[in-house]
């Protein structure tokens, strides 16, 4: 089964927003067998959205379509798709019932006019239920293609996808198993692994599909393989999967379903037991933001200082003064300095600290811009590790970022071994 996946908003074109929700859906779809052919965004307007739906009724078995649902007059998605089908809005009883309730139940305004007209639905179409909002699904089927209309708004696009969508196409005849293995690297680019397993890549049958998936200090290889047999689909992955580990072992730090190296770290984290603090200079509070997106953090998540000037260094994380003046405040001993002050602060076994110039000025530090340390202190041992991350700032951060997870995961296994 093929789909396409439509988003509707002027605000998606003009960059007002971010389109999640395709990512979301694409993840989700591919779970259950279901392939996705495109992803087009369009604005809000009758012919393009009437094109978009003739040309991905032509090439999908199912299109999903996000937005235009709301209750005012620029919201013209329920219209399009009536015309589209030849039909015409009728009332649900039962969604004008969910919509007075939620106004009744979280909303302080008093309902009005036009959103009671949210209760107003294709005659042909499925009604959906959205737990979350006044915007139901619909579910339209023409010339065997199926379309399915919900609410940009993530949350409760999730929820309809979640609860209705996905049980309902799961339920379709002849779905393929599809399988992903992914193996997440660090330490190399993506050119220089391809020479290492170029001889392994030749001989993947054409059933079995190599993807690198390069990121900030890390290589993500993705193998991909799609049948009916799920089984023999695995297997045959899994193969291929032990001779790549013993082409490139020593470059591997994990296995990836999509994750970030952020919850790669984290799960290692609870896993193990051991707690973490974090000191951030450069990274600017980044490493933290990314270890507390996920729930579980609080499990081993200490705390963080973001001492950003050589002052707060000074003040909130005990380093020497004395240490900045001799060796400058981007230096091993200064890392050094904040990964043990972070750690005896917050009480943790493990702390990580960044100090670097990630440009475009060096600031208050004469070092070239790109130059990075990385501290790791520990009951047992200190350190720190100079890295040059190139002079594009953000490239910088998030390198040093990515850089810092990785560190943390090898101290984190190297503990676990003693």
């Amino acid at each position: 089964m093929k789909a396409t996946i439509i988003t509707i908003g002027d605000e998606i074109l003009i960059g007002q927003i971010v389109d999640t929700n395709s990512a979301w859906m694409g993840q989700e779809l591919n779970k259950i067998g279901v392939s996705v052919y495109e992803i087009i965004s369009i604005g809000d307007d009758r012919d393009h959205i009437l094109s978009a739906f003739a040309k991905a009724e032509q090439q999908s078995d199912v299109v999903l379509i996000t937005g235009g649902l709301g209750p005012t007059k620029d919201d013209i998605t329920k219209s399009t798709i009536c015309e589209y089908f030849e039909d015409s809005l009728v009332q649900n009883q039962e969604v004008l019932e969910h919509i007075r309730e939620i106004f009744s139940s979280y909303v302080k305004d008093a309902i009005v006019p036009a959103n009671e007209l949210q209760s107003m639905v294709p005659s042909k179409a499925r009604v959906l239920k959205n737990a979350h909002g006044t915007a139901p699904g619909m579910w339209m089927e023409k010339n065997d293609t199926i379309f399915i209309s919900m609410p940009g708004v993530p949350f409760e696009m999730r929820s309809l996808m979640t609860d209705e969508v996905l049980p309902l196409l799961s339920k379709t005849d002849g779905l393929p198993f599809i399988y992903h293995r992914t193996i997440l690297t660090a330490g190399q680019g993506e050119s220089t692994i391809a020479a290492r397993i170029e001889q392994w890549e030749d001989d993947l049958p054409a059933d079995i599909k190599l993807a690198y998936l390069p990121s900030l200090g890390s290589v993500r290889l993705r193998l991909s393989s799609i049948g009916p047999d799920r089984e023999e689909v695995t297997l045959k992955v899994e193969q291929r999967v032990l001779v790549l580990k013993e082409l490139i072992n020593d470059i591997i730090i994990g296995e990836s379903n999509d994750e970030s190296m952020a919850q790669q770290v984290s799960a290692l984290f609870k896993k193990s037991g051991l707690t973490l603090a974090v000191a951030e200079s450069c990274t600017g509070g980044q490493i933290a933001q990314q270890l507390t997106e996920f729930s579980g953090a609080s499990q081993f998540f200490m705390g963080a200082s973001v001492t950003y000037a050589t002052r707060s260094k000074i003040d909130l994380l005990d380093v020497n003064p004395d240490i900045i003046d001799k060796y400058s405040v981007v230096s091993e001993q200064v890392a050094m300095a904040m990964a043990t002050g972070a750690r005896h602060k917050f009480h943790s076994d493990i702390a990580v600290s960044t100090t670097g110039n990630a440009g475009p000025s060096k600031g208050d530090s004469e070092v070239e811009v790109g130059t990075v340390y990385i501290g790791i202190a520990t009951a047992n041992d200190t350190f720190a590790i100079k890295f040059m991350m190139g002079n594009h700032r953000e490239r910088v951060i998030q390198k040093t970022v990515n850089k810092s997870f990785e560190l943390l995961q090898k101290e984190i296994l190297k503990l676990l071994a003693n």
